[in-house]
C-alpha cells in the first residue's frame, strides 16, 4: 500500500526520491519548497472556472503559453492569471529538476491546472469524477509507456484536501488484467511500419498503443465498478493548507474525495529515465503479457 514520505531534508536529492515515487509512495512537503507570493494566492482564490460540463479544471498549457476554461472578466485579469499559472509551472519544474534530477533531462512538461471547485458532491459524468478511485490515463494524449508524475499544492487557506488510495497498479493489473480488463493485442508489423513512415513525414495524428488502451480501459473500469469502489481496502490521507505532494498517479490508485482550491503540475517521465523501470505500469504489463505494449518509435515523444 502507499506510504506518505515526509520530506524535510532537501539536501542530496536524486535517486532516493525517484525510488520512493517509483515504489508507489507519495512525497509530502509541509510547505511549498519555493516562493509563492501571497498576492498570487489571493488572486487565484478569487478566480472562477467556466461552467463547461466536460471540463474539470482551469488549464495552463506551457507549450503554447495559454490558459483555458476560466471566466474572463477583462484582458488584464486574463494576463495576470496567465502569468501566475506560468510562474507556478516554472517554480514547480525548477524545484523538481533539483529534487528528481535523474528525470529532468528526459521528461516532458505537460499541463498545469487550477482546481477551484469543491470535489465533494461535485456533479460530473462518472468517468470524469475525481472522487472515485482510479489510476490516471489521458483520453486524448497517449503516453506510450511514459509515466504521469503530478505535483499538487493545496492553496485553500483553511481546509484540508482529502484523498483515498488503495492497491497499487501492479496488484490491480494482476487482479483485473486479462479478464475484467483485456490485454490489447501486440501491434501488427505493417501498422508499425505505417506509424514510422507517418512520423518521419511529420504527419500529426493520435494513435494509442496497446499500453494506452489498457490504461484507459482500467481507468474507466475502476470508476464504473461499484463493488470495487465500495469494498476495496482503502487508506485515507489529509493534505493541510499550504502543503504540497508529488506522486505517480498512473501507479497509485487514488481519489480526491473533498477539498477546494488546488494547483497541480503534470510532468511526463519516459521509461528510459526511470531508476526501476520494471516497477512502472508498462514494465508490469510487459512482464505479465510477455510482449511489447508500445511502439518504440513513439516512446521518446509520449504526448
Amino acid at each position: 500500500m502507499t506510504k506518505l514520505i515526509n520530506i524535510e531534508d532537501l539536501t542530496n536529492p536524486g535517486d532516493k526520491f525517484c525510488k520512493e515515487l517509483e515504489n508507489g509512495n507519495i512525497l509530502f512537503f509541509s510547505k511549498p519548497p519555493f516562493d509563492f507570493p501571497q498576492k498570487e494566492l489571493d488572486f487565484l482564490l478569487a478566480q472562477k472556472q467556466s461552467g463547461a460540463g466536460n471540463r474539470k479544471n482551469i488549464a495552463y498549457k506551457p507549450q503554447s503559453n495559454k490558459i483555458t476554461n476560466f471566466v474572463k472578466d477583462s484582458d488584464a485579469q486574463e494576463a495576470e492569471l496567465l502569468e501566475i499559472m506560468r510562474n507556478y509551472s516554472v517554480r514547480v519544474t525548477t524545484f523538481l529538476s533539483y529534487l528528481l534530477s535523474p528525470y529532468a533531462t528526459k521528461w516532458k512538461l505537460d499541463y498545469a491546472s487550477f482546481r477551484p471547485f469543491q470535489e465533494k458532491g461535485r456533479k460530473l459524468r462518472i468517468r470524469a469524477r475525481n472522487d472515485l478511485l482510479h489510476v490516471d490515463s489521458f483520453p486524448s494524449r497517449p503516453m506510450h509507456g511514459g509515466r504521469i508524475l503530478r505535483f499538487f499544492t493545496n492553496i485553500n487557506p483553511t481546509d484540508k484536501r482529502h484523498w483515498m488510495t488503495t492497491d497499487g497498479f501492479a496488484d490491480l493489473a494482476k487482479q483485473f488484467g486479462g479478464n475484467k480488463v483485456p490485454f490489447p493485442k501486440q501491434k501488427n508489423p505493417l501498422v508499425s511500419q505505417s506509424m514510422k513512415a507517418a512520423k518521419a513525414m511529420g504527419i500529426p495524428f493520435t494513435l494509442r498503443s496497446p499500453y494506452d488502451l489498457f490504461m484507459l480501459n482500467l481507468h474507466n473500469f475502476l470508476k464504473e465498478n461499484e463493488d470495487f469502489q465500495k469494498n476495496c481496502k482503502k487508506d485515507y490521507w489529509e493534505f493541510p493548507p499550504n502543503c504540497c505532494w508529488a506522486v505517480f498517479t498512473d501507479q497509485v490508485s487514488h481519489a480526491a474525495t473533498a477539498g477546494q482550491y488546488a494547483l497541480e503540475q503534470t510532468i511526463i517521465v519516459p521509461k528510459n529515465a526511470l531508476i526501476e523501470p520494471e516497477k512502472s505500469p508498462i514494465g508490469v504489463l510487459e512482464k505479465i503479457t510477455g510482449y511489447s505494449m508500445v511502439e518504440p518509435v513513439f516512446c521518446g515523444n509520449s504526448v
